[in-house]
């Protein structure tokens, strides 16, 4: 049955009907149902042995059926050997790291860099000013400033195990001003212009009233986040980890997807294994991202709600399958349709085959791409009528939505065809239903032989894991292969503020231990998920040295060997490189997170870098004393002037 289908029979419905439902009493699961899981044995290769990593051989049993024993190396890195650690560095360049880590503690230097950066290219002029920041800032974070520059250092990185993922990081510089009218002209449809109230009712919002459940602030004001809000239309504000672009044309669209192309070229070009990273707001007017998140949400509420009806509401994502026999029962006393019709509608499609109907099968049903706008449609329970999310959408603004899928698509095959694979950062939680919804439509066409496009998942968030449960669960059933990359997440306070603000229930973790929990429990499900299938792939971006210790300690409990490729780990240029390189020369694919681009056309995201560091550093100063030890150690043992080797 597809959505459209579905959503027309729905608000059909009678409302007088609508009122003789009651919400039964809880009742719990505590198992869930899928797909057969089958372990590959495979003999794991030996590593060998250097300065930091030790191999003792040890014995796991297997958690299937067939329960077998089967030896494999238990690796051990040792992050404190700093002359391993820093091996692929000379002096100078260790002098450099001590000295941009010092000068990032300062506040003063850090509120006033931009300001600063200013001054001393006046005093100094272009080219003493380039050459300054090529001995600092820029060559501690920025590779180079086009893809021919960025090789030398790619290829010593590639010399000591460590890999990269490029990203022309070339900003805008906008006011605050500036950056407020480009968001408020980009996300506002010109419906909204026209008639800034809306009359339109959603599915769970009308059904609540409906049902019993009490009207609070949530239903109230859900739907706000998902419309633009001027006091936060400078998505930079409190932001200091993540690049940001602002919509300005759809030639600028276009500009942009020829940069994350040449970018892509570029990875190509310079590794055989090699990562690229685009942003979805990048190629496209974010108003659509907006609208599409909106009604994504909305149809899972009122999945929800359905759930909640059969006593499911305190479970998990996939805990929660509607009995079919029921969900008919429910669906025939709304009136959208007789029990037969609704039967054949779900098993039309091949769903209910089970006899339960769950989120995936439910998400299934928004299938509809002839008409991009028909993804925006929402029941109208006033009039009876299937309507868009907004009163209309103008020839415009159906080309600019089709024009972002083009741009994806098109991202996606050069990706495909270059060898390289395309990682989609995550953003802001007002756009990332669409984005991820997106990304794992580009993920069932192109994952089919290997990992090609990778999601972003910020486990700050509480839905976090059932984001990463539900999506993995798909890929199972599907037979494609799952890339995530796992991060802490980069708009916590921006997203605080704006919940508060507007109204809505505050999407993060309440704090930092909570948000460690969230992670390992992500990536413990992902490294179970590599286990019992190979299928599944994932990168460990962080520069948490005991997230990797935990990952290290799972994989040597699973059996997984760093040689199969399907654990990655991910730090950023210039930062933690005593856990980078350790990681690469033991035989784990590590990258580091590689930007280019102009000095000029780069110092935003310089200036992000500083104020990340000041944070970074003055919570441990880890980095700094490993650095100090190594260039003690070398000036003692007589190392005047130290060169990079592999040996």
């Amino acid at each position: 049955m597809s959505y459209t289908k579905f959503a027309t029979a729905l608000v059909r419905a009678n409302l007088d009907n609508i009122k003789k439902i009651r919400i039964s009493p809880g009742r719990f699961r505590s198992t869930v149902a899928s797909a057969q899981r089958q372990e590959q044995g495979e003999k794991e290769q030996q590593l060998d042995e250097c300065a930091v990593v030790k191999t003792v051989p040890v014995e796991l049993i297997s958690q299937t059926k067939n329960v077998t024993n089967r030896h494999v190396n238990k690796i051990a890195i040792d992050f404190d050997n700093t002359q391993e650690a820093y091996k692929s560095k000379d002096n100078i360049e260790l002098l450099r790291s001590l000295l941009v880590f010092k000068l990032c503690t300062f506040d003063v230097l850090v509120d006033k860099n931009k300001e600063l950066m200013a001054l001393s290219k006046k005093v100094f002029g272009q080219r003493m000013f380039e050459k300054m920041m090529k001995m600092t800032f820029y060559g501690q974070f920025v590779a180079g400033e086009d893809h021919n520059s960025i090789k030398p250092l790619i290829q010593k990185n590639q010399a000591f195990g460590v890999g990269a993922v490029l990203d022309y990081s070339v900003e805008e510089d906008l006011t605050q001003e500036e950056a407020e009218k480009k968001e408020m002209d980009s996300c506002v449809s010109e419906a909204e212009k026209e008639s800034p109230g809306s009359n339109f009712y959603t599915p769970d919002s009308v059904l609540a009233i409906r049902i019993g459940i009490p009207s609070h602030t949530d239903v109230a004001h859900r739907e706000k986040k998902y419309k633009a809000h001027r006091q936060f239309g400078d998505r930079r504000g409190g932001v200091i980890s993540a690049r940001t672009y602002f919509y300005a044309d759809e030639a600028k669209c276009d500009n942009q997807m020829e940069t994350f192309i040449n970018c892509i070229k570029a990875s190509a070009g310079t590794s055989a294994d090699g990562f690229s990273a685009i942003k979805m707001t990048a190629l496209g007017r974010p108003q659509f991202l907006l609208q599409f998140s909106e009604v994504l949400v909305k149809w899972r509420r009122f999945f929800n709600l359905l759930a909640a009806q059969q006593g499911k509401s305190g479970m998990t994502a996939l805990e929660q399958k509607l009995e079919l026999e029921q969900l008919t029962e429910s669906l025939t006393k709304l009136g959208v349709g007789t029990k037969n019709d609704i039967e054949n509608w779900f098993t039309g499609e091949k769903l209910g085959s089970s006899g339960t109907i769950d989120l995936l099968d439910w998400n299934s049903l928004i299938n509809d791409t002839t008409k991009i706008s028909n993804l925006l449609m929402v029941p109208n329970l006033e009039t009876g009528q299937l309507e868009p999310l907004l009163k209309k959408f103008t020839a415009e603004e159906e080309r600019q939505m089709k024009r972002m899928l083009q741009r994806v698509d098109v991202l996606a095959k050069h990706a495909m065809e270059n060898g390289v694979r395309l990682m989609v950062d995550a953003e802001q939680t007002y756009f990332q239903p669409a984005i991820s919804r997106l990304t794992l439509e580009m993920q069932r066409k192109f994952n089919t032989e290997k990992p090609i496009i990778f999601n972003t998942y910020q486990c700050y968030l509480k839905e976090a894991y059932d984001n990463v449960t539900v999506d993995v669960e798909l890929s199972r059933r599907e037979g494609w292969y799952f890339g995530a990359k796992l991060v802490r997440g980069a708009y916590m306070y921006q997203e605080r503020d704006r919940a508060k603000e507007i109204g809505y229930e505050d999407p993060i973790n309440p704090d930092y231990e909570a948000t460690n929990r969230m992670y390992h429990k992500c990536l413990e499900y992902v490294l179970e998920e590599i286990e019992h299938n190979r299928k599944a792939n994932i990168m460990v971006a962080t520069h948490n040295e005991d997230t990797v210790k935990f990952t290290l300690e799972k994989m040597n409990e699973m059996g997984l060997s760093p040689t199969e490729n399907k654990v990655y780990f991910g730090q950023l240029l210039g930062m933690c490189d005593q856990i980078s390189f350790p990681l690469g020369q033991a035989g784990f694919p590590v990258y580091k997170y590689v930007p280019y681009g102009p000095v000029n056309e780069v110092i935003p995201y310089l200036s992000r870098r500083a104020q990340e560091n000041r944070g970074f550093m003055k919570g441990s100063q880890r980095e700094r004393s490993l650095l100090w030890k190594e260039l003690k150690r070398r000036l003692l043992s007589g190392q005047i002037v130290s060169k990079p080797s592999v040996v």
